[in-house]
């Protein structure tokens, strides 16, 4: 168990844009409710939300297809 003192868990990239069509930030993938009540939650439901960000992203922001090269 960690200790009262330790810093919560966190999957914030610095990177703090909430995107107004996905209600995401953009760095993270979190909600903006997720993002102010992140300090108040406990350690096992950061961790199940941060289990759920990257496929959040991906569905929200998917990556570009990739044309096959004709050369």
């Amino acid at each position: 168990m960690s200790s009262p003192s330790a810093r919560p868990s966190s999957p914030c990239t610095k990177v703090c844009a909430l995107d107004a069509a996905t209600g995401l930030c953009s760095g993270c993938g979190r909600t903006r409710d997720e993002i102010a009540a992140w300090g108040a939650m406990g350690e096992d439901t950061r961790r199940a939300i941060m289990a759920e960000l990257g496929a959040r992203l991906l569905a929200a922001y998917p990556a570009p297809a990739v044309e096959p090269s004709t050369e």
